[in-house]
């Protein structure tokens, strides 16, 4: 049975009264304009939520990945652009620092990446390789006492905002892959201009140019050579926390779709009223409690201390692949209203597809399954 504390059912609640308040009344503006809300990710930090998985010593909360992904599942619960700029911002961003970085390194960046005053990037897909991301071409060699950096990324998250600090880049060196931190604004560093996306209108992503991109040799992040281990471990971490994303918009999708079936009158009486619309809602609420059951038990595993690789995978996988059915069925509920962009279940059907992509697709999760079964090639 899923239960959580008293202190986490109270922070929800905190959360969702923000969500409610500060995000849902600008979010269909924000998706329209493809605006990036600063001020609002400020005040996401002042509430903590950037700081919740990190140790009292960087101000944060000291709590673990359950917690975080509760707050994620709130946020994404109204708008999924802003509840990825969070996950990103923690998973992908602050924690490499936080796991990999040493006592200056942790000093000098986590104090503002977790108060949520600045933004951390992670720089692993590129042009050429996505899922195969041991294919990194992107190479840094060192010159005196610099990592010079040659190289490119795409479809990287939080990476041009107006209080992005740094990037985390995957790249080639002579051990191997090793994972090198670039500040924003670095001399050789190009932020590309944003894409036009599908869904995440309000989230910042661009791809990124690296040209004699010279950096300290300090700014190792790590064992040079450890990189690929290292961002392996961070998208289990991610995994969980887009599952709880994922989780947020089956809620949103199913509390419009009950209200809607409510007051939409056909043939005299309300289209709830009839089993083809609520049986749709019924498979709503299954996908709903199926994917938050395996969200949190894998955050729990990882809150222990367990291994948690496979829970992560699971999650990730039908909570995604869950998300994308909601999505659909919800804007064929909403019939024509359903693909006019100013309804909340347009914008959560477009934004839904990436999240069965992004930090692993589902092809991948289903090869890290099938491999923690002993099935699969071998590696």
């Amino acid at each position: 049975m899923l239960e959580f504390t008293d202190e986490q059912e109270a922070f929800r609640g905190v959360v969702r009264e923000f969500a409610e308040a500060e995000i849902r009344p600008h979010a269909e503006a924000w998706d329209r304009d493809h605006v990036f809300p600063t001020d609002t990710v400020l005040a996401m930090g002042e509430l903590g939520l950037f700081g919740l998985m990190f140790g009292e010593e960087w101000g944060g909360a000291g709590a673990g990945l359950t917690t975080q992904c509760l707050a994620i599942e709130e946020i994404g619960r109204v708008d999924q652009s802003i509840g990825i700029t969070l996950e990103a911002g923690v998973s992908l961003g602050a924690r490499p620092i936080a796991e990999y970085g040493t006592d200056e390194q942790k000093a000098e960046w986590l104090p503002d990446l977790v108060a949520g005053r600045r933004l951390a990037a992670f720089g692993l897909t590129e042009p050429g390789g996505g899922s195969d991301a041991g294919a990194t071409a992107t190479r840094a060699r060192l010159d005196g006492d610099e990592w010079v950096i040659d190289g490119a990324k795409t479809f990287i998250t939080n990476s041009g905002t107006d209080i992005t600090s740094l990037i985390t880049v995957t790249a080639r060196t002579e051990e191997g892959i090793s994972t090198i931190v670039v500040p924003a604004g670095t001399p050789g560093l190009v932020v590309e201009p944003p894409y036009r996306k599908l869904g995440w209108h309000a989230s910042d992503t661009h791809g990124l140019v690296f040209e004699d991109c010279r950096v300290p040799v300090a700014n190792l992040l790590g064992k040079p050579g450890r990189g690929f281990a290292q961002f392996l471990a961070t998208l289990d971490d991610g995994r969980v926390a887009i599952a709880a994303l994922s989780v947020g918009l089956i809620a949103g999708c199913l509390e419009e779709c009950v209200r809607y079936a409510g007051e939409r009158n056909a043939f005299g009486r309300p289209i709830g009223s009839y089993q083809a619309v609520a049986f749709k809602c019924a498979d709503m609420a299954v996908a709903l409690e199926t994917a938050r059951l395996a969200t949190y038990h894998a955050a729990g595993l990882r809150d222990a201390g367990r291994p948690f690789k496979r829970e992560a995978a699971i999650a990730k996988l039908f909570a995604t692949e869950a998300a994308v059915t909601t999505t659909r069925e919800a804007t064929q509920i909403f019939g024509g209203y359903g693909f006019i962009d100013e309804t909340p279940v347009a914008r959560f059907y477009r934004d839904a597809k990436i999240l069965e992509i992004g930090e692993g697709t589902s092809e991948i999760q289903r090869l890290v399954i099938s491999r923690e079964l002993g099935l699969g090639e071998p590696t």
